[in-house]
């Protein structure tokens, strides 16, 4: 981010610095929203036309609900969460690559290409299908079954990369570069597709009466992190909001690069060397890119936030706390969020009468495992309530 100007027809890091490069903030008076689908309602503040607006499946918009069942686990008293999992693919990612293939279709690129650990692929896929263009997908080797079968569903070339995240990223770098396909990879590669992730940020604004105290984030990088900050911060230069929320990052401890700079007080985040956890949705090494978890560290740190990391085992608890107590099936990567508030409550990092909203960015259904034993298989009613005795819940009201 040196201040140099930079050709956004065919986006990338910057010629250079090599750093991460942001698109300016939406000049004020900040346009009106419009009547159109998706994020195009928001095609005043985001490098988008009416002219694409066909693409749109109705990504974002998603609910804020209160989290009554998991408050009290949390040690919060007003814990939201805001839905971004029922996005048309089934994550937030939808929002930037909406704006990403408008980018795509207007340029006449000849296909798209991204880099995805699961989510991103399966958005890349699915709006690539919509916009009638060819799709390139690298993931890394222990890519989850049901996020590759996603993109593949959709048409996609699918392609695993061996090793980890950051070696897929680097693959599709090239590729992009190689034959001009524009890249939808969403580390901060692509600032314009990253833009889409601002309408977060509107949208959490309208539908809250006040700012929150605390906006929770899963990160991987943390495009989301930056539309979620520029969006408020646009509002409140506009006189729209008061404040700016802080924001909690939430790394895994077996890839948390960004939290790891943040705990030690560098100014800048070095690489991941080793990845080694399984939650796949926010296992980015940085390797090759490392300038995109600096800008996200800045950020966090100027809000007033923080970042904090968890580990598999409490990531899937968390899965099953949700599942179990809210109706809401999350991947581990979104999940990890809910454990990162009780811990920071827990420290009195968050207080127990603040407001604080949850980012459920992925579905966990792409996750689950096609070795789930589906139940048992009976012949009659005698055969049903002999096996209901057995379940914890029912046991009791099952007696005769």
């Amino acid at each position: 981010m040196c201040g140099c100007k930079q050709d956004m027809a065919f986006p990338d890091y910057c010629a250079r610095c090599g750093g991460s490069v942001v698109l300016p903030p939406t000049s004020h008076p900040l346009p009106d929203t419009t009547n159109l689908p998706g994020v195009w309602r928001y095609a005043g503040r985001l490098p988008i036309t009416p002219d694409t607006a066909w693409l749109s499946m109705g990504e974002g918009n998603s609910r804020i609900v209160s989290a009554a069942g998991s408050a009290d686990w949390c040690g919060v008293e007003n814990l939201l969460f805001k839905l971004d999992h029922l996005n048309p693919s089934g994550s937030f990612k939808d929002r930037a690559t909406a704006v990403g293939m408008s980018q795509a279709v207007e340029q006449r690129a000849s296909a798209v290409v991204c880099a995805s650990s699961g989510n991103a692929a399966g958005s890349t896929a699915a709006y690539a299908a919509r916009a009638g263009l060819p799709a390139v997908v690298l993931m890394p080797e222990a890519v989850p079954p049901g996020k590759a079968a996603v993109a593949r569903a959709h048409g996609a070339a699918v392609l695993r990369v061996r090793g980890d995240y950051s070696n897929a990223f680097r693959t599709a770098r090239e590729l992009a570069s190689r034959f001009g396909w524009i890249n939808l990879t969403t580390t901060f590669v692509n600032p314009v597709a990253v833009a889409g992730l601002k309408s977060a940020g509107y949208e959490l604004a309208s539908q809250l009466t006040d700012p929150p105290d605390w906006i929770v984030v899963p990160v991987g990088s943390g495009p989301l992190v930056h539309g979620i900050v520029t969006a408020y911060r646009e509002l409140r230069d506009a006189g729209a909001v008061r404040a700016v929320p802080r924001i909690l990052g939430v790394q895994a401890e077996g890839c948390a690069p960004i939290t790891e700079a943040f705990d030690s007080g560098a100014t800048e985040v070095a690489p991941w060397q080793h990845v080694r956890t399984r939650i796949s949705a926010i296992s980015d090494p940085l390797r090759g890119y490392p300038a995109d978890g600096t800008y996200t560290l800045r950020l966090v740190r100027d809000t007033g936030g923080a970042m904090a990391a968890v580990d598999d085992v409490e990531a899937g608890e968390a899965v099953n706390q949700l599942a179990y107590r809210e109706g809401l099936l999350i991947e581990s990567g979104a999940a990890a969020s809910l454990v990162a508030v009780r811990t920071l409550c827990g420290q009195g990092t968050i207080r127990a009468d603040q407001t604080v909203v949850c980012m459920l960015t992925g579905n966990g259904v792409k996750t689950l495992s096609t070795e789930v034993d589906p139940g048992p298989v009976i012949t009659d009613t005698d055969e049903a309530v002999s096996r209901l005795r057995s379940h914890a819940a029912l046991a009791e009201g099952i007696t005769a």
